[in-house]
């Protein structure tokens, strides 16, 4: 899930590449890669809030969502290399940059942001203050002001009813005059009410005790109800126990029966294979046959073969013999070669001779 969702009013600012690392919790000593390849880290501002974060996303995995404070501070540990630490994580964010020229970019936003955070703090406090201070101005002239109207209203009552209050008196006197004088005429009238009063009153007592009785007698009759409807569920639960077991049978059933079919099926399967050994076993004597008589056949190539291994190696020591031979035969005549030669410088050295004693004649 992104950080920014498509309907916020956050922006980015700055954006630069790096790999980022996180402090490890156990050792509060050792960097552990949070990416493990270069990610994008961007400045975002929130204008509803008026809040800087730092936010990287590696695929969809969120591994920096840092919100700046004025009490931050980013430290540069090395030439390409800068962390910072946020209480709200918990955790230490470290950065690894390509070059020192980046690493110094993203600490100078740092503090530019850092300050912005702080100017924004600061004109938030401005306004509660000033919010404070003028409910408070308002506080202190509400009470006058109620207490101003509290005494003009008493004096506008006191003007406006000060004449009339005589009249309605008299007015009031004279309806309770004739209201008492309708009483005493109504008196015998309600005396007789109050005696019939009593007289149901009588009635009702009397329906009252019957009731109580009969209430007593419902009573028992509601406990015997409720003992036997109590031993209607008992029996309304072991009928469903023993329901919920003929259907738990009626399903063993089912399934016995489907792996009865399929029992059925596979010795079916297996008759028709048992079939086609029968049939294969009705063929294995001819071929029992045939694989004698082919045996009789290898047999008698075998000893076919060693016949011709036994020509082959006399061949070969006929062969071995005549080169042998051609051997002697070639160096007899070299050696022959060598003496005609011999005989023919001879003979050449000896026709020279003679020519020359021809020529000298």
């Amino acid at each position: 899930i992104s950080p920014v969702p498509p309907y916020s009013r956050e922006q980015p600012i700055f954006t630069t590449r790096a790999h980022v690392f996180q402090i490890d919790p156990s050792t509060k000593k050792n960097w552990v890669p949070a990416s493990k390849q270069a990610v994008t880290v961007s400045y975002f501002y929130d204008s509803t809030r008026n809040s800087y974060r730092i936010i990287s996303v590696d695929g969809a995995k969120v591994i920096i969502n840092s919100t700046i404070t004025p009490n931050m501070t980013f430290t540069k540990t090395s030439q390409k290399f800068g962390q910072w630490a946020d209480s709200r994580a918990n955790t230490v964010f470290g950065l690894g940059f390509p070059s020192e020229q980046q690493l110094t970019k993203f600490a100078e936003k740092f503090q530019e942001v850092k300050e912005a955070a702080k100017l924004a703090r600061d004109r938030s406090q401005e306004k509660i203050e000033t919010s404070s201070n003028h409910s408070q101005e308002s506080g202190r002239e509400t009470p006058s002001s109620t207490r101003a109207s509290s005494v003009n209203g008493t004096d506008d009552e006191k003007a406006s009813h000060g004449g009339p209050a005589e009249a309605h008196l008299k007015s009031e006197n004279d309806k309770l005059k004739i209201a008492l004088a309708q009483s005493s005429s109504n008196v015998k009238k309600w005396e007789t009410e109050l005696q019939t009063l009593r007289e149901s009153n009588a009635r009702l007592s009397t329906a009252l005790q019957e009731s109580a009785a009969s209430i007593e007698h419902w009573k028992k009759q509601f406990s015997a109800c409720k003992e036997e409807n109590e031993q209607l569920r008992s029996k309304i639960e072991e009928l469903e126990e023993q329901c919920n077991e003929i259907n738990r049978e009626k399903e063993r059933n089912a399934q016995l029966s489907r792996r009865l079919q399929e029992l059925e099926t596979e010795l079916q399967d297996k008759e028709l294979e048992l079939e086609e050994l029968r049939k294969q076993g009705e063929i294995i004597p001819q071929l029992m046959s045939e694989c004698e008589s082919v045996s009789q056949q290898l047999q008698a190539a075998e000893e076919k073969n060693k016949d011709l291994e036994e020509k082959v190696r006399t061949l070969r020591t006929e062969v071995e013999e005549s080169k042998h031979r051609q051997t002697n035969l070639k160096t007899e005549l070299k050696n022959f070669l060598d003496v005609l030669d011999g005989k023919i410088d001879e003979l050449h050295d000896f026709r020279q001779g003679l020519s020359k004693l021809g020529v000298d004649n």
